[in-house]
């Protein structure tokens, strides 16, 4: 059997933290997670337990592609200190800063 994806994952979490919401019972909860995701029923007690940790769903990510990048040394700097400050990965920092490039590209040209 394959491993989920952190998307699928993240999909699993958020439901099981929906059906929690409603307060639907844990045994309900379980079967309905087992049959919509086509988990075991240990699986689906797991993903309910993660997601009765959570304060709010989670972020369902695109999939990611590795790239290299040379940058000059105090740009590396700067996010990697920004990196450690703000709790996310250069790669998430990266994504951000592109996309808002690229957004900003597209609305002027």
């Amino acid at each position: 059997m394959t491993r989920s994806t952190k998307a699928e994952k993240a999909r699993q979490l958020n439901t099981a933290y929906a059906l929690l919401q409603r307060r639907v019972a844990w045994s309900e909860a379980v079967q309905r997670l087992s049959r919509q995701f086509a988990l075991s029923e240990r699986q689906a007690y797991r993903y309910l337990e993660e997601a009765a940790q959570l304060e709010r769903p989670v972020e369902v990510t695109e999939a990611t592609v590795p790239i290299t990048l040379k940058l000059p040394p105090s740009t590396v700097g700067q996010l990697r200190k920004y990196s450690r400050s703000s709790g996310l990965t250069i790669g998430a920092i990266v994504a951000r800063a592109l996309n808002a490039f690229l957004s900003a590209l597209k609305r002027h040209g």
